[in-house]
Parts: structure tokens; C-alpha cells; sequence
């Protein structure tokens, strides 16, 4: 299990991160900047662990899945860090903790930083998941973006059985600093747990949600606006209504739920896993 090949170097690595419990789960209190540094002289200028750093993130869905889901609740509390990727888990914590989360980490903007800053340092990407069409379209926008980002290979996530072996082989092969890991929750965790021993020349496995959907293009970020009051999930059901609308009408209540009834009042720092 993942949570048992969790070492003294990993712990050692993050143990200076403060983080605090919310709706069940240990948070990063760090934000996007912060994040993406972290990220940065984790493999820069040379890799601080053995083994892949896991780093994953949460919203008020995910804290509902872990509370119901015991096998989704292990996969996200295996990870070296988990950062909030939801405003209302920000806004919470402001009423409930003396070390409140500073901002929203979403992976759609912490992608953008960390491009940026590893195009400067000359650290490598690989792009995993989606659709073909959907990643190669994602691949080729960040290429447009950021042509010195140096990505050294990228696959659809749509691979089973052997193929899956091969080209997990062939993505430890090509050792990228960044493996962006894009399957949806809970497929992405059970990727990291997997695969992370056939995985020991990638420095960073950073799970993506629908990061490639929204590189892409295919899909829109909801407006700013809604974005910092809490209400981006209001626009995924709106863009998606038959297949978000039953998801978060039964996961926001229990999302509410637990960050109202379980978080702690102060900030926890001992803890080296999110």
C-alpha cells in the first residue's frame, strides 16, 4: 500500500509545511505561489527523494467521497500533500482555524505557475490522461503557451491491463520531473498507490482532476467572479447538468457537514502527510 512505502526522506521533505485539519483531511496552508515553489526545489536543482512525491487536492466533493468511500479516504490520505482546490474549504477555514488557508490552490492555475517557472529551470513535463483527441489538444496549447517547457512524452488515460504496464515503463523511462496525472477522482489516486514503485525516475506525481479539459478548451472555467465566492460548482451544473447535478446535490450537504463538524480550531503542523 502507498501509505506504507510513505518514507523518512518524504516526511523529512514536508515536514516543515504548516497544514490544518479540515472536513476530515490535512490541508497544506500554502498557496498557489508557495505550492509551486515547493514543487520546484523538490527536483530543482537536483531531486530531494528516492521515489515520486505525491501531491494531490481536495474540494467539498472529495471530503464527502473520503467520508463515505474507505478506499478513496486511504488514496487521498497516502498523499505527501494535499492543497485545497475549492473557495468554500478557504472561506471555512478562515472561520475555524487560527492558520487559515491563505487562497484557493487550483490545479488550473497551479499548472500555469509551475510551467512557467520550470520553462526557466529547464525541468521536463509528461501529460497523462484524458481522451486522445482531449490530450493531445492540451499538449499542444501548452507547447503554444510555453514553447521552451520541455514535454517529454504524454499519453490518453484510456490504457488497460498490459498496455498500461508498457507505457507506465515508458513514462519511468523518459523520467520527467512532472508527471501530470489527469483520470478523475478516485482513478488518479489508485494510479499514484499502483504504480509508484514502477515510477522511481519521476520527481513529482501531481494528480489533475480535469486539468486537460480546461487546457484544452473544451471546457470553460467558470467566471471570476463565481470563482471566489464559492460558486464554480453552480457552473459545472450548469454545463453539465445530467451528470453533476445528482453529484453535488449529494455531496455538498455532507461537504458542509464536515467542515462545519469536522475540522480542528487551530492549526496541526505535526503530521508529515496531508
Amino acid at each position: 500500500m502507498l501509505e506504507r512505502r510513505t518514507n523518512s526522506l518524504g516526511r523529512a521533505a514536508t515536514s516543515g509545511i504548516p497544514r490544518i485539519s479540515l472536513g476530515g483531511l490535512r490541508l497544506a496552508v500554502l498557496d498557489i505561489e508557495q505550492t509551486a515553489n515547493f514543487m520546484i526545489e523538490m527536483v530543482f536543482p537536483q531531486r530531494r527523494l528516492g521515489r515520486p512525491l505525491y501531491l494531490t487536492s481536495a474540494n467539498g466533493e472529495v471530503l464527502a467521497r473520503c467520508s463515505t468511500e474507505p478506499m478513496t479516504g486511504r488514496l487521498f490520505r497516502a498523499a505527501d500533500l494535499i492543497n485545497a482546490d475549492g473557495q468554500p474549504l478557504v472561506t471555512v477555514s478562515r472561520l475555524k482555524s487560527k492558520t487559515p488557508l491563505p487562497e484557493r490552490v487550483a490545479t488550473t492555475d497551479l499548472f500555469h505557475v509551475v510551467a512557467r517557472k520550470a520553462q526557466a529551470a529547464g525541468l521536463t513535463f509528461y501529460m497523462f490522461g484524458a481522451d486522445e483527441a482531449e490530450n493531445a489538444t492540451a499538449v499542444a496549447n501548452v507547447r503554444r503557451m510555453y514553447p521552451g517547457l520541455r514535454i517529454v512524452g504524454h499519453s490518453h488515460g484510456y490504457l488497460r491491463a498490459e498496455a498500461l504496464r508498457q507505457k507506465v515503463d515508458e513514462i519511468n523511462a523518459l523520467a520527467p520531473d512532472y508527471l501530470w496525472v489527469a483520470l478523475g477522482v478516485p482513478y488518479e489516486q489508485a494510479f499514484v498507490d499502483q504504480f509508484t514503485p514502477q515510477l522511481a525516475n519521476v520527481g513529482v506525481i501531481k494528480t489533475s482532476g480535469g486539468l486537460f479539459n480546461f487546457l484544452s478548451g473544451s471546457r470553460p472555467r467558470a467566471p471570476r467572479w463565481m470563482q471566489k465566492i464559492g460558486l464554480e460548482w453552480a457552473w459545472r451544473i450548469w454545463l453539465e447538468p445530467r451528470r453533476l447535478f445528482w453529484r453535488y446535490f449529494t455531496t455538498n450537504p455532507r461537504a458542509l457537514y464536515l467542515l462545519f463538524n469536522k475540522s480542528r480550531p487551530s492549526g496541526d503542523e505535526g503530521a508529515p502527510r496531508g
